[in-house]
């Protein structure tokens, strides 16, 4: 199971229904109760599967948030493309469509005003002053790539000295390239307008993906910006123009709106804000496709973990069967442990083992089962396999029926208790129970040991050591010839008081 085993430790509540017959039965996980409990997943989301049920399927790629993350608009979910970020959407004019750079859906914009996102406090474009490192990182796919085509836009201003700074950062096409801007951000350039400019190398080809960053760093003043993680244009911000320089850094103004593709037409996909500046080693879409081989899916697949299921007591599993879809090159892989109890279980004790879906099983057995799964994409991590139901398939061994007549005769320090033999052919033995309490059976001076005790197969049992005037009660229980830990139902009650013979 590679890591995944080892990965996860939480358990999940899960979702079942009982189906009773004479001995076989079956729990179901998933299916019309869906999977909403399940709360131990690594990659994987929901979708409707078969029957209209809820199924489990490998997760979109894509920008996964994390500490340093500002803001992430991946645009899975056409009500609300923000995926992660404390902005709000001011308005939002584009659609959601296929054909993706990572994930299922990205934005469409048909040049009608973009979107504009505001900052609530504390995120980079919603708060005032120093800001430190950051990066901007996106995706393209334009239908023409017009001069003036405005990809990102956002004004401000700030008091400096009592004068009025106007601020700007900007991306627009010029001449087939994406050209950024940006004035009067940076802490040095306090004297009238200073404007930057960033200007890119590579030709825009229309109706292809390209990835675009812009970076800032505040430990050494580069600022750069990259196409498909290759740099096209960098400049050291400090006080030389080189690395040598004091370092500039960016200060912006009055918390405002930004502009995403509001004079543009085309296709945008996972727009990201990071408060640190962009890391090579962290290039996702290189990671997952060095060629631009865009993956709907993440390529290395998702993993789930049930909770223990507690079924019951000498419990054998059949078999495991899976309602799924599994396309071509697509995989799931199952995997199923097992044991009395889960108290003193690891990540790999006890042992997980892999199954195939429907296989006849063997020797797994035990009061508690969990299951694990791994789903898998194809290569080109385009097409995801999904599960919609798992039916446990089980034999439970059956409670034998408890004897019908009972009856206690007292003596000295003593009651011999004697039953008529359990009619139930799977008895293979019996449990004596006894207390001073009608039904409460909490004995724990009988010579003989506390109750219950365990008498073997025979039909009468004397207990010794007991108490002269004392009442007691008694009753007792058939235990399965095939597992002594399964117990029927009890007798009816019957009692004694021991008494000297004097």
């Amino acid at each position: 199971m590679k890591n995944y085993i080892r990965k996860f430790t939480g358990f999940v509540v899960l979702a079942f229904v009982a189906v009773t017959s004479l001995f076989a039965k079956e729990y179901v996980i998933g299916g019309e109760k869906g999977w909403g409990n399940l709360n131990v997943t690594d990659n994987l989301t929901t979708a409707k599967g078969r029957y209209g049920y809820e199924s489990l399927e490998v997760a979109p790629s894509g920008f996964k948030g994390d500490a340093w993350t500002d803001l992430i608009v991946n645009f899975e979910n056409p009500y609300n493309p923000v995926d992660f970020g404390n902005y709000s959407v001011v308005q939002n004019s584009l659609s959601s469509v296929a054909d993706t750079a990572l994930g299922k859906t990205c934005g469409l914009s048909r040049n009608q005003g973009g979107i504009t996102l505001r900052g609530n406090d504390y995120t980079l474009f919603g708060s005032e002053g120093l800001t430190g490192s950051f990066s901007i990182e996106f995706w393209l796919n334009p239908s023409l790539v017009e001069n003036g085509e405005t990809i990102f836009q956002w004004h401000s201003s700030r008091n400096v000295d009592n004068r009025i700074l106007f601020q700007q950062i900007g991306a627009t096409f010029n001449s087939g390239k994406l050209e950024w801007s940006l004035s009067n951000i940076f802490d040095l350039f306090y004297e009238g307008t200073s404007d930057l400019k960033l200007k890119g190398t590579s030709t825009i080809i229309p109706k292809t993906w390209s990835c675009h960053v812009i970076s800032f760093d505040s430990e050494t003043g580069i600022l750069e910006y990259l196409v498909n993680g290759l740099v096209e244009d960098i400049k050291y911000i400090t006080s030389t123009g080189h690395e040598d320089g004091n370092i500039s850094h960016p200060i912006l103004g009055v918390a405002a709106e930004f502009d995403l593709v509001p004079d543009y037409t085309g296709k945008i996909d996972d727009f990201r804000i990071m408060r640190r500046p962009y890391a090579a080693e962290k290039y996702q879409s290189a990671e997952m496709a060095g060629s631009l081989d865009h993956m709907k899916y993440i390529p290395t697949g998702g993993h789930f973990e049930t909770k223990p299921i507690r079924i019951s007591k000498g419990c054998t599993l059949n078999s495991v069967t899976a309602e799924m879809s599994v396309p071509g090159e697509t995989a799931i892989e199952l995997y199923v442990r097992s044991g009395e109890n889960f108290y003193n279980w690891t990540d790999s004790y006890p042992e997980w083992k892999i199954i195939e879906s429907g296989e006849e099983l063997s020797g797994i057995t035990g009061l508690y089962f969990q299951i694990a799964g791994n789903l898998f994409p194809d290569g080109n991590g385009s097409t995801t396999p999904n599960l919609t139901q798992i039916t446990l398939d089980y034999t439970e061994l059956p409670e034998p029926l408890p004897p019908f007549s009972i009856n206690a005769v007292a003596g000295d320090k003593c009651v011999t208790i004697s039953w008529n033999a359990s009619v139930d052919e799977t008895t293979g033995g019996y449990y004596l129970y006894y207390g001073n309490r009608s039904g409460e059976y909490l004995g724990r001076v009988a010579l003989e040991g506390n109750s219950p005790v365990n008498v073997g197969n025979t039909t009468s049992f004397t207990l010794t050591g007991l108490n002269n005037g004392t009442i007691y009660y008694f009753a007792v229980a058939s235990w399965s010839k095939y597992d002594k830990s399964v117990t029927g139902n009890l007798s009816k009650e019957v009692f004694a008081r021991p008494r000297s013979k004097k």
